[in-house]
Formats: C-alpha cells, sequence, structure tokens
C-alpha cells in the first residue's frame, strides 16, 4: 500500500503530496516530526531503528520519527505514532523545527522539515519490532561522548537534534 507525505516549501508551506518512496528517491522536500523523550532523571529515550526500515536500519536515534498524514494534525500525529512504535504515551510540545538534507547508501535521500517535540515519560517502552529493535535511556553528556566517537552509529537528523541540546532538555 502506498503511503502519502506531504511536500512543501522551505517555509513549511504544503506545496502538494507524493507517494513516500517515490519522494525518498528523489529527494523532495517533505514533512516530518521527530520526538525526543525524557525521564524525570533528565536521561533521553534513544530507539535502535528496525533492520528492515527503507533506510538507516540498526542506527540510533530519538524515540520516534515519522510522517504527518495530509489533512492531520501534527502534533497528534506525533503522539499517535510514538505509541505505535514505542508503546508510551506522552503529552508532546513542539520545540523547534529544521530542514536538512541526507543521502543514504541505498540512493534514497531525506530532505525534511523536520517538526521536533519534546515529551517525558518514566517506565519501559513496549516497542514495535518491525519499527525498532531495542531501546535504552542514555545522558545527554553521555550521548553526545558516544556522537562524537561514533556518528556512524547515529541516525543524521539526530545527530543535528543533539547539537541543539544542553543540559537535558533542548533549550
Amino acid at each position: 500500500m502506498s503511503e502519502e507525505i506531504i511536500l512543501v516549501d522551505e517555509n513549511d508551506k504544503q506545496v502538494g503530496t507524493g507517494e513516500k518512496m517515490d519522494v525518498h528517491q528523489k529527494g523532495l522536500l517533505h514533512r516530518c516530526f521527530s520526538i525526543v523523550i525524557f525521564n524525570s532523571e533528565g536521561e533521553m529515550l534513544l530507539q535502535k531503528r528496525a533492520t528492515g526500515k527503507y533506510h538507516a536500519g540498526g542506527l540510533w536515534t530519538n524515540a520516534c520519527c515519522s510522517h504527518p498524514r495530509p489533512g492531520k494534525d501534527i502534533k497528534n500525529e506525533a503522539e499517535e505514532r510514538l505509541f505505535s512504535e514505542m508503546g508510551l504515551r506522552s503529552d508532546l510540545c513542539e520545540i523547534f523545527s529544521f530542514v536538512y538534507r541526507a543521502e543514504f547508501e541505498n540512493g534514497l535521500v531525506e530532505h525534511e522539515f523536520d517538526h521536533v517535540f519534546q515529551g517525558k515519560f518514566d517506565g519501559e517502552p513496549r516497542i514495535n519490532p518491525e519499527e525498532a529493535s531495542g531501546w535504552r535511556w542514555v545522558s545527554v553528556s553521555d550521548l553526545k561522548k558516544e556522537i562524537e566517537a561514533s556518528s556512524e552509529k547515529f541516525t543524521p537528523w539526530f545527530r543535528l537534534i543533539v547539537k541543539r541540546m544542553t543540559h537535558g532538555l533542548i533549550g
């Protein structure tokens, strides 16, 4: 089944829709969201992407990321996708957005206007194995050291998100 995603301009104004794989093959700018989750200890929840993902399989990333469906509220879409992928609920708030472009070895391109949401959760997620192969909590300082030592183990968009982080919560 094909999945339609939202094409946007550099100001995040919708300019159309496109089939997900076609958009990634052509590197068209499209809307997405990324979710960062912190626990009460200030640690961030990481997801290890399932190896079968269409790109970046097996890499560590933020708790959840996806594309909102056309005509839907992005915050609601983000909260539902977080539950679908990680089995957890959190009241999310958008903290910033940015545009990036990343090319992958399989020829696919992520060219995204990324809306970053933040939430809180204490406990153990219940991951969807089609989306994630693992998870862990990590302090921001340890995460920054890991990325500096082995950036290839992390998704390109997540590395950009972490650059904006201060002492835990994103500033």
